[in-house]
């Protein structure tokens, strides 16, 4: 798949990245019946993730474009809902997105391609957070696993990573191999301006990507 100038929202952007990258199922749909019978497809039970895709709300959670659903009925209803939203606000959609669940700890990593540097990789404590807490180191591409860690241990909420509590680490692995394997893509990709992987959602055995957005030059 050749980028072209642009900028690509969730459901593109994610089937670029799955070939190279671990991508939480999902498909995108225009009627709650095929959400519905893609769970039923993949055998993934609740619960669900519904999100409303557009290039007008890349960031979906600022307007309630992210529902998570724990039933058919709640399906339907949410579906509904984010439909409402969009004719609401007067957004041009692609198409409402069905995904898996994931559990874990929610990372953004991305790429910038700088003026000085060139592509530059980033880390830091993802999700709704990340311009709350700042918490974020960054790496001229291409970085090697040593790197990576470096870049995990620099967050000052690195703790969070190893296990607070009782709770299990992250595969650190696995966070490291992903890390290195994004820092890449700049490589085979130099025409990618920015690269927004928010969430990473990682746990003890595996990690995934749950949303992203690329912006092609």
């Amino acid at each position: 798949m050749v980028l072209k100038k642009g900028i690509y929202a969730e459901h593109k952007a994610e089937q670029f990245l799955s070939k190279y990258l671990p991508v939480a199922k999902s498909n995108l749909t225009k009627k709650p019946q095929e959400a519905l019978a893609f769970l039923s497809k993949q055998k993934l039970s609740y619960p669900a993730v519904l999100k409303l895709v557009s290039k007008d709300a890349l960031h979906k959670t600022d307007i309630g474009g992210v529902k998570i659903v724990k039933s058919d009925e709640e399906l339907n209803e949410c579906y509904e809902a984010l439909l409402s939203i969009a004719k609401k606000k007067k957004l041009k959609i692609e198409g409402i997105l069905v995904q898996e669940y994931v559990s874990g700890k929610e990372l953004i990593i991305g790429l910038k391609n700088d003026k000085t540097f060139g592509h530059v990789i980033a880390l830091g404590i993802g999700g709704t957070l990340v311009e709350v807490l700042k918490d974020i180191t960054f790496r001229v591409c291409p970085i090697t696993e040593d790197d990576a860690q470096q870049m995990i241990d620099e967050l000052k909420a690195s703790k969070i990573l190893y296990g607070v509590r009782g709770e299990k680490p992250v595969n650190l692995k696995e966070l490291r191999h992903f890390m290195v394997n994004v820092s890449k893509l700049a490589e085979k990709n130099k025409n990618i301006e920015e690269l927004d992987i928010n969430p990473l959602i990682i746990n003890d055995k595996f990690a995934k990507i749950a949303d992203a957005r690329i912006v092609v030059g």
